[in-house]
């Protein structure tokens, strides 16, 4: 195992492609990308991990509704989370797919190791599935039917399968969190205890009512269950366990991971069954496991089913990349949940980067330009405010190596940016152009302008990290070559005969009202936009004279958009009026697995009598809607004019809760 302490193995989750990657998947993709720069930036050897996990029902499901096999279901998903990931410039070493020959025979090794060791067995699966999760849960863990991690009803499930003696670890894994830092922060690690404490039961590891799976390498009829195949992929990535006389070198170099960063929502699996599937074949543990807090919108996790996410691409357009990461690693505190507000992010921008930085560069770049004929002086005589500079300038690179350690992002960045502050500061102090007006002071002013290029220098170093783009651009108008080196950060005195230009600002103040007005306006665009993929198209039949009265069809809409649509089928088993709202009839619809309440504006067209029976197409995945005081969750379909509205009906042998796509 790995014996090279200036090795570093860090690991995002294996995102699940059914959909779009939004702005919560890239915050945690930057952290860690922004601790894997700061390890090679201190001379590390870095392997960087992240992915995909393609395999499960959800997807099966997904792909049969787009009419695609999987496999081109999630073939284009992933080309688009590669792209975010271009655009990002996330810095990973390696991009794990489920689905590849590399990672599916050597899960079908570890599943042939885990059954060698007496640690898989077959039975029979009885109790409540939650598709969108992956998860199995018992009647204690969800008593009413509704999915302890993500709060959606779920159905009951039964079906053979094989099944991880994960019961047999509880002792080793309680040790584990009562001995060791391996699970941060500390609250994580009370709520495994408690999970362990409620009694720690087998673990389904097998599925044989779908397909899409990695086939159990003893049993065909069964394919592997979703964690067990996704949790391998951290060590299958670095070729374990070897297959055909491969070289387990990377496995050997890298392994124990360093850090698996994961959002709080998967914690238990990877410190409680990913552990265990590691002491069932003899192999060592992670060292850390930190489970990182939601961003929260509207008071709520962003979520693809829910719809109140935020598309970084559309924000890195206009902001750009650096402007975007900054904000996300500044603003958070790692482990905690926190709040996305335009106005916040904008604010942020604003006064840390074009107030605080970006002046700062063009000052010091236009007075060295105006002053010293672009040529960077070389140092001279310490006086007044410039021992405490040079000391807060070269003190500050430990400051941020403390907070890193402990993945306080935040803190890292506010140590800098008081450096940043404390620089500016001394420009008011110092007052070049008052220097420059006397002949005599020309050694004095010459002295201020390398400590002012100095200490920008070293600012460049310490942001190389988090801003990459921009400690380039501030190393270029400094006449600066090549990528910054950690160590530079430790000195002072390095500038002397750079040749400085000032370049265009690299953060421009913003009109953050007009900014937040835009802001509003796109998002109020993008919730038409989504409105109008769930709303019923408008059906027109007949002569042309009559099609001439129904309103012209909605804007065009990407697949993808309306590919976010779960539209089922149901049947009306109980109708009447709202009490409050002449309109409004209250509908309980039989989705297959659950009686969903419905509230539709059809009272004009239908009484509650004629409505019970119908067989009808329903929108599922809305958020719910508070209508006169009755919650509505979903929509029905309908054919509607401006005077009508008429149900969009299914056949009578469609069953309740198939997806219509």
């Amino acid at each position: 195992m790995k014996d090279n302490s200036k090795t570093f193995y860090i690991t995002t989750p294996i995102y699940y492609p059914s959909d779009n990657l939004h702005i919560g998947h890239t915050y945690c993709t930057v952290m860690a990308d922004a601790m894997a720069r700061f390890k090679r930036l201190q001379g590390y050897d870095v392997r960087f991990l992240t992915g995909t996990d393609e395999h499960g029902q959800k997807i099966q499901k997904k792909a049969q509704a787009a009419g695609v096999t999987p496999q081109e279901y999630v073939d284009r998903v992933v080309a688009g989370i590669k792209d975010l990931w271009a655009t990002m410039e996330i810095s990973y070493d390696d991009f794990i797919r489920t689905t590849e020959p590399r990672h599916m025979v050597r899960v079908q090794e570890i599943f042939r190791r885990m059954y060698a060791k007496g640690d898989i067995y077959k039975s029979a699966y009885e109790g409540w599935y939650c598709t969108d999760c992956e998860a199995f849960w018992t009647d204690t863990q969800a008593p009413d039917g509704v999915c302890p991690d993500c709060g959606r009803k779920i159905g009951r499930a039964s079906e053979e399968a094989y099944f991880f003696r994960l019961s047999k670890y509880g002792d080793k894994l309680k040790e584990l969190f009562t001995t060791t830092d391996f699970l941060q922060p500390q609250t994580r690690v009370n709520e495994m205890l408690s999970f362990i404490d409620s009694g720690l039961e087998d673990l389904c590891i097998s599925r044989s009512s779908f397909d899409w799976g990695i086939p159990v390498p003893i049993d065909e009829k069964h394919v592997i269950y979703v964690w067990l195949d996704a949790l391998s992929n951290y060590i299958t990535a670095l070729g374990y366990p070897p297959v055909e006389g491969e070289s387990t070198e990377l496995y050997e170099k890298y392994w124990p991971v360093d850090y698996h960063l994961v959002g709080k929502e998967i914690v238990r699996f990877h410190s409680i069954i990913w552990p265990a599937m590691l002491m069932s074949i003899d192999e060592p543990i992670p060292q850390h496991v930190l489970g990182h807090g939601w961003l929260l919108i509207d008071g709520g996790k962003m979520s693809k089913s829910k719809g109140n996410v935020v598309d970084p691409v559309k924000l890195i357009d206009r902001y750009g990349v650096d402007a975007l990461k900054y904000f996300l690693l500044r603003e958070y505190t790692f482990g905690s949940d926190g709040q996305f507000t335009n106005e916040v992010m904008l604010n942020r921008m604003n006064y840390d980067l074009a107030n605080d930085l970006g002046n700062l560069v063009s000052r010091t770049t236009a007075m060295i330009e105006k002053y010293c004929g672009g040529i960077v002086p070389g140092p001279g005589k310490t006086e007044g405010p410039d021992a405490e500079l040079k000391e807060m300038a070269t003190e500050c690179y430990k400051k941020v190596e403390a907070a890193m350690d402990k993945f306080q992002f935040n803190i890292a960045l506010e140590e800098i940016w008081t450096v940043i502050r404390r620089t500016n500061k001394y420009i008011d102090e110092t007052m070049p152009w008052a220097l420059a007006k006397d002949p005599a002071q020309k050694v004095r002013l010459e002295t201020v302008m390398h400590n002012l290029a100095d200490a920008l220098r070293i600012v460049s170093v310490l942001i190389f990290p988090y801003m990459h783009t921009t400690s380039s651009k501030i190393r270029e108008q400094l006449g600066l070559e090549g990528d910054p080196v950690w160590k530079e950060a430790q000195f002072f005195d390095m500038m002397n005969g750079q040749v400085a230009r000032k370049g265009e600002p690299i953060f421009p103040r913003m009109d953050v009202a007009k900014e937040l007005e835009e802001l509003e306006a796109m998002n109020a665009a993008q919730k038409a936009a989504a409105a109008a993929a769930a709303a019923p198209a408008d059906a027109s039949t007949g002569s042309a004279s009559e099609k001439e009265e129904y309103a012209p069809y909605k804007e065009a809409i990407e697949f993808a958009d309306f590919d976010k649509i779960d539209l089922r089928a149901g049947t009306i088993i109980k109708a009447e009026k709202h009490p409050k709202a002449d309109k409004l009839l209250v509908f309980q619809v039989d989705l297959g697995s659950e009686v969903r309440q419905i509230i539709s504006g059809v009272a004009g067209s239908y009484s509650p009598e004629e409505c019970v029976g119908k067989h009808v197409m329903a929108v599922c995945n809305l958020k719910p809607r508070n209508l006169r005081g009755l919650e509505s969750n979903g929509m029905l379909c309908f054919a509607c004019d401006e005077k009508n509205n008429k149900f969009t009906f299914v056949g009578a042998d469609v069953k309740n809760g198939m997806i219509i796509g």
